[in-house]
């Protein structure tokens, strides 16, 4: 048979075949449809996936049936936190400086300024974040998972150096931002004690509370007044932050050599310890629970020697656990659960968290009400100067200067909400029990000091 007859006979059975030939072409399509639909994720969600959940969760907090307790509350941190940090992770120049960060704090916070959320979801968020106090339970597992999954000589000689750029860095972030306000008309004190101060006191709870209450004595004013007038700094403070350390995430792709990959001090065999860092250990879910009653317990230990010794309980969780570590006096497998409990939570509840905090903790109204210039141009220059000190020092007392700088720059972050924040959008969330010290003892020592010298000169 010829080629032409063969087609002709094709074509003169095509009444009865064509029908079948349709039907079987659509089915692949409809299946490679399916297959790419089902290969976008939203977190560890595929897309259709996605949507089911969050129209479920949506149904319920419009009709009251949202459980206002921690199940409730993380559905709804998970389903928004997973969305607005895959968008920060995609949307170009936002992805470079902390985009995932950024949008899950503030579009939250936001939306609670313009009521987008309705009292049954913020309920809920409330009962997981305040309740539940899930943001100490986070930092808990992340500060003991981080410390006793550590090499020993990493964390030895990361505290021992630590403290010579986070001291410099706060007296470089002092004189410029006190320089930066002369130039726009402040008066130094004013600039010193209700801008800078803020912004290194250690955040709201641990900072600006009990700063504010030796401010309202000391002046004879209301506290309340007092903290309406600190917490912009903060903020706007932590928002610097966040911004800088993203930019030095971007600049470390491109300039390996002041890259330490989360470590924080040059040690002679780096690649090795990166590499024993970086190995993946078999998961052993019965050890992961060992690893959260070792969080646990740590911050209890913490609470309880804090009210003997004075001392803030998360110092004293940090550095008992850092003792134990140095010690050896944990076995090898209790460590390996608590940093397996440290990375699940790091991967899957490190934006749900942010956006529960933007919430509750990130008021919108008091961030536009700083928004002028000259405010945020003081505010900006004093962490970019304290971060850039923790550069240069950094790299002169053999540290890796991006994680210096990082370490140093969460002196201004919001306690352990803005080291969260920062950590996450600079992606060395590793580095968070440097960032817990450089944070709380750092903003410990500035509130005492400043509260002496505002007696002094009163």
């Amino acid at each position: 048979m010829t080629q032409s007859t063969a087609n002709s006979a094709a074509f003169d059975n095509s009444n009865s075949a064509a029908p079948l030939q349709i039907k079987n072409s659509e089915q692949p399509l409809k299946q490679g449809f399916i297959k790419k639909l089902t290969d976008l994720h939203i977190g560890p969600l595929p897309l259709p996936l996605y949507i089911i959940f969050f129209a479920i969760i949506y149904i319920a907090s419009v009709t009251g049936k949202l459980p206002a307790d921690m199940i409730g509350g993380f559905a709804v941190i998970m389903i928004m936190g997973w969305l607005l940090g895959d968008i920060g992770l995609k949307v170009p120049v936002l992805k470079d400086i902390g985009g995932p960060a950024i949008l899950s704090m503030f579009i939250p916070s936001v939306m609670i300024f313009y009521n987008l959320i309705n009292q049954d979801t913020l309920k809920s968020i409330t009962a997981v974040m305040k309740t539940s106090n899930f943001l100490y339970l986070y930092i808990s597992c992340l500060v003991c998972g981080s410390i006793l999954g550590m090499a020993r000589k990493i964390l030895v000689q990361g505290f021992l150096r630590m403290f010579i750029p986070l001291i410099v860095g706060t007296l470089a972030a002092t004189v410029v931002g006190v320089a930066v306000g002369m130039l726009f008309g402040y008066d130094v004190k004013r600039t010193f004690f209700y801008i800078i101060m803020p912004i290194m006191g250690g955040g709201i709870g641990e900072g600006i509370l009990p700063y504010s209450m030796a401010m309202a004595e000391i002046l004879g004013q209301p506290q309340g007044s007092i903290i309406s007038q600190l917490a912009p700094a903060a903020m706007l403070g932590n928002v610097s932050a966040i911004i800088c350390c993203g930019f030095l995430k971007k600049f470390a792709e491109s300039h390996p050599q002041y890259n330490g990959n989360g470590l924080l001090v040059k040690t002679g065999d780096d690649k090795e310890l990166i590499e024993e860092m970086n190995k993946e250990r078999p998961v052993e879910f019965h050890l992961m629970g060992a690893g959260l009653i070792l969080a646990c317990t740590f911050f209890i230990f913490g609470g309880v020697a804090s009210s003997y010794i004075g001392i803030p309980g998360a110092i004293i969780m940090i550095f008992a656990a850092a003792l134990v570590k140095v010690l050896k006096l944990m076995p090898a497998k209790m460590e390996q659960g608590a940093y397996h409990m440290y990375r699940f939570i790091a991967t899957n509840l490190t934006w749900p968290l942010l956006v529960g905090l933007g919430v509750l903790y990130m008021p919108w109204k008091d961030v536009v009400a700083a928004v002028t210039p000259a405010y945020i141009a003081i505010c900006a220059s004093t962490v970019v100067a304290m971060i850039t000190s923790g550069f240069f020092i950094g790299k002169a007392m053999n540290m890796y200067p991006i994680e210096s700088a990082i370490v140093t720059g969460c002196h201004s972050g919001l306690g352990g909400t803005g080291d969260v924040a920062i950590l996450s959008a600079a992606n060395r969330m590793g580095l968070m029990p440097f960032a817990q010290v450089s944070t709380r003892l750092g903003g410990a020592s500035m509130i005492v000091f400043a509260t002496i010298l505002l007696k002094l000169l009163n």
